[in-house]
């Protein structure tokens, strides 16, 4: 086994370890259970275990970080998580928050095993921040046949339809933000699908010069949107083929399996950038659980 100083950076010679990097004993790590060796830098006189430089130091109950996390991305909610596992809301909250903090750069670094989509489909999917009057929109971009989650994107936007006027008149002018969330996405989305792939979405008439602008030599196809299925609580339509029908069942699954997207629920978002994290959470499951599949 190798050994590093996290200190000095010093790499330990397995032939003169008494000089480098030494074993002074073992500890017993009461949040797992586990025995890890203590070990001592000759250079900078300093100790340390594998567990110093682990972004888990110092938590307690560690071994709910996995546990926690499936639990999250299978439809519970966090109070729900709390009285299951019999421990405090809090403590769901924040190891949410810690497995969050790095399940988009996990993501990122999953889609770059693969090599480039050649034909991809992206489109919006709505939710909201703690009220209706409040939308959220959830840019997301999947890779055809396979539904591999490649990238997505949270901003806020105005409301719509019946309840526009008072959400007005409620909370004030709300700004819409998805034209810079989306052309964000397809900047990023450039690492992971071909300069000239097939991209698919529906018929809304700002995809087009955003799509031009960042794929100039792909070719975009778009389709009319249908009427929504009751099963896939909407996301899935009611046609005999669904052009986009990747995106679509990827959309109703994330609508299974996080909480806070389900229509008819008492979980709501309160902050867009933990929906993010929450999203980024079930991608990173989803593109996995694929993976093992094929």
């Amino acid at each position: 086994m190798k050994f590093k100083c996290p200190y000095c950076h010093q790499q330990r010679d397995p032939k003169n370890a008494a000089r480098t990097i030494r074993k002074i004993g073992t500890y017993y790590r009461k949040s797992d259970g586990q025995y890890l060796s203590r070990l001592w830098c000759f250079r900078c006189g300093k100790s340390f275990s594998a567990a110093t430089s682990s972004r888990a130091k110092g938590q307690k109950k560690r071994h709910l970080n996995t546990l926690i996390k499936d639990l999250l991305t299978g439809e519970m909610s966090q109070r729900e998580i709390a009285r299951v596992l019999k421990i405090n809301r809090k403590t769901v909250v924040r190891k949410f928050r810690f497995a969050a903090a790095t399940a988009k750069q996990e993501l990122r670094a999953w889609n770059k095993k693969f090599p480039k989509s050649a034909e991809v489909e992206f489109d919006d999917l709505e939710t909201f921040e703690h009220t209706k009057c409040k939308p959220l929109s959830v840019t997301l971009m999947v890779e055809y046949k396979t539904r591999r989650i490649l990238g997505f994107e949270v901003a806020q936007m105005p409301a719509k339809g019946l309840i526009a006027a008072y959400s007005r008149k409620k909370y004030g002018h709300r700004s819409d933000h998805r034209p810079d969330s989306r052309k964000k996405l397809l900047s990023e989305m450039t690492e992971f699908v071909q300069s000239c792939a097939v991209i698919r979405s529906d018929s809304n008439p700002s995809y087009p010069a955003d799509v031009k602008r960042y794929f100039p030599n792909a070719r975009h196809d778009t389709v009319l949107g249908g009427r929504g299925a009751v099963v896939g609580q909407g996301e899935l339509k009611k046609l005999k083929w669904d052009p986009i029908f990747s995106l679509n069942h990827t959309c109703a699954m994330l609508r299974a399996n996080i909480n806070r997207l389900i229509r008819k629920t008492w979980c709501t978002t309160k902050k867009p950038g933990e929906l993010a994290g929450h999203i980024a959470l079930y991608a990173l499951r989803h593109n996995k659980r694929l993976a093992a599949t094929q």
